[in-house]
């Protein structure tokens, strides 16, 4: 039980960070960095970070036919990952990306469903829509900042972050049981950054560093160390006493702290809309994390 919930207070913490994260990397893109030029400094920065940790552990051999799989993650859970948000996100506005992003623990659940044969609950089922119908309220009636340079296809590429996401935690799961969760971080990196230079080297190559105001270079470092690094390093344990689905949950909160977020910048206004779907959210996320009796996960 004591595992459990230290997961569910990572997970939370994961959360917490991409939350405050839409906004963060949104007043970086495009003006001072370009989507793809950020996921390559992001992608960098987390891959030093992870071997550099790594070189302080035990070293932990992967198996060889643990590869594909690993590569398979990193296709999912770092390059198409990142870059389709990044990309997206500089066409929408935060709580649109963040809202977007709830379509996960639906497509977890198809995901599990099919590859991993675990069966969804009647309570489980009920709470990702309760909060999917909170998280909904949010984009429907919520104010729209003006942000969006092109919402339809920002969207769209947020929502295939999304499902390469929940394909991630799918693929990912497994392997969690046999390795140390650094020792999977440094090489997830390692192959996604060979994977997103093609992408981001020539955007990469046009910052602006010495112009670049030092409120924009803090963000940066957020997005390096706390987006890319503690999140992932957070969720990769979170996961070896949740199942995927249960884990994948939490993104339901991601546009509520966005939104307080916001406010608490002076961005955005507080309204019973915004309310009511906060209460409806969590309420999803109790039931979907409630631990059934019969089931230890």
């Amino acid at each position: 039980m004591r595992s459990r919930n230290i997961a569910f207070l990572l997970a939370f913490l994961a959360a917490l960070i991409y939350g405050v994260s839409f906004t963060v990397a949104k007043e970086v893109m495009p003006l001072y960095i370009r989507p793809f030029g950020f996921i390559l400094i992001r992608v960098l920065g987390a891959t030093f970070l992870f071997w550099t940790v790594g070189f302080f552990l035990k070293k932990e051999k992967i198996e060889t036919q643990d590869y594909p799989r690993l590569l398979l993650g990193a296709l999912f859970g770092i390059a198409l990952n990142q870059l389709s948000f990044f990309k997206g996100l500089s066409m929408t506005t935060p709580i649109n990306a963040s809202v977007i992003m709830v379509t996960t623990p639906i497509l977890v659940l198809i995901f599990s469903s099919f590859l991993l044969n675990e069966k969804a609950t009647k309570k489980k089922i009920l709470g990702i829509f309760i909060g999917l119908f909170g998280a909904v309220m949010l984009i429907i009636f919520g104010k729209d900042s003006g942000m969006a340079s092109n919402a339809t296809l920002g969207n769209l590429l947020v929502f295939v972050n999304a499902s390469s996401y929940g394909l991630y935690l799918i693929l990912i799961k497994n392997l969690t049981k046999k390795y140390h969760a650094i020792t999977l971080a440094k090489w997830l990196y390692l192959f996604g950054l060979i994977m997103v230079i093609p992408f981001g080297i020539s955007e990469f190559s046009t910052v602006e560093w010495n112009t670049m105001p030092l409120p924009i270079l803090y963000r940066v470092g957020f997005i390096i160390v706390f987006t890319s690094f503690m999140t992932y390093m957070f969720n990769l344990f979170a996961i070896k006493a949740l199942k995927p689905t249960t884990l994948s949950i939490f993104i339901y909160l991601q546009p509520v702290i966005a939104s307080i977020y916001a406010l608490f910048v002076g961005s955005d206004s507080l309204n019973v809309i915004k309310v009511a779907a906060t209460v409806l959210i969590f309420t999803g996320v109790y039931l979907v994390t409630r631990k059934p009796k019969e089931s230890l996960n």
